[in-house]
């Protein structure tokens, strides 16, 4: 482990005393690395006499709502104003950008309580004050909350184990996308050794999606659209077709990885209409194109590539704008 995190994990337990309320929060629409990264520190927390809860700005992701069985009662999250504004410290997991947290953002800023920090994320956004284990090398926040439990010798149950295993998981793309880093395979393999079974995960996490999944993805990608002569292909969500199949935002997720999967893209994009007229983008890159870059200049942000961002409405003006933006990137080289 590199010494810097040895140091930020020693300075962020510092403020997690026994005994004090802390309200564990990650980013609207939570996936598999928030959801599990926070599970996993309730968790450790728990454990030690830390009066510790989730309270999410949108509800827990049915998807990983396996990995809180037998202790549904962790998740605050439809109460969350109400435990943060009565935390002893918030610690805030894979964001380091209060923007991400939705309506819960003003309410953390207001807390007056040390915030601390623990992300794998290159970001131009801040939090208030409080310690970081913040690290873009890391291969998911997950790998950072494991870190932060051999670093201050927190023994790992195969609850935590599990967690921070959905956590590496999901957020290397099932061990797919290029930046697997042999560490992170390594620590997979000790949380493995922790009885887990990886097939029966795989299922909870892969192959448990409800039949509106299948039929939402079938619409989506209707509306796919490709130019070949760049490598770009997109997909736009039509307007209540999560109403329609009786789906929530979760189970887009992953669905950007289709446009990606054609032979010859460079980048993938994903459109969708959230509920306050704002423009939900996702940018998926193959090969150098990076994304985290693009995703920068409309005010999101993310990893070279894989990140996201929100923009103003309507859907056509904002699409105008991406789109412009992407083919000038790829253009350029």
């Amino acid at each position: 482990m590199p010494a810097p995190r040895r140091r930020a994990a020693a300075e962020l337990v510092r403020i997690l005393k026994p005994g004090i309320r802390v309200a564990l929060t990650t980013h609207v629409n939570a996936d598999g690395d928030g959801s599990g990264s926070e599970v996993a520190l309730w968790h450790l927390l728990t454990a030690r006499g830390v009066r510790a809860v989730i309270a999410n700005p949108t509800p827990f992701p049915e998807r990983y709502g396996f990995l809180l069985q037998g202790n549904e009662h962790a998740d605050k999250s439809g109460e969350a104003v109400k435990h943060l504004r009565r935390a002893d410290a918030v610690v805030v997991l894979d964001i380091s950008d209060v923007g991400r947290l939705g309506q819960l953002g003003q309410v953390v800023q207001e807390t007056g309580v040390p915030v601390g920090c623990v992300d794998h994320h290159v970001s131009d956004g801040a939090l208030p004050a409080g310690p970081r284990l913040v690290d873009a090398h890391a291969c998911a926040t997950g790998e950072l909350v494991y870190d932060l439990a051999r670093a201050v010798g927190w023994a790992l149950t195969p609850e935590v184990a599990r967690a921070l295993y959905v956590a590496i998981l999901t957020d290397r793309g099932g061990f797919r996308f290029s930046n697997t880093s042999a560490r992170a395979l390594q620590v997979a393999a000790h949380l493995l050794a922790h009885d887990l079974d990886p097939e029966e995960i795989y299922r909870e996490v892969y192959a448990a999606s409800p039949e509106g999944r299948v039929r939402l993805l079938a619409e989506v990608l209707e509306t796919l659209v490709v130019e070949h002569d760049i490598g770009l292909a997109w997909v736009t969500v039509p307007t209540g077709a999560l109403e329609r199949h009786g789906v929530d935002a979760e189970e887009l997720e992953g669905i950007v990885e289709f446009p990606r999967s054609i032979k010859g893209m460079r980048l993938a994009l994903l459109f969708r209409s959230l509920a306050n007229g704002r423009i939900k983008v996702s940018f998926r890159s193959v090969g150098a194109v990076d994304v985290a870059q693009l995703a920068a200049q409309f005010g999101g942000g993310g990893h070279k590539k894989a990140a996201g961002a929100s923009l103003t409405g309507p859907l056509a003006e904002a699409q105008a704008r991406v789109l412009a933006a992407a083919r000038d990137l790829l253009r350029r080289g």
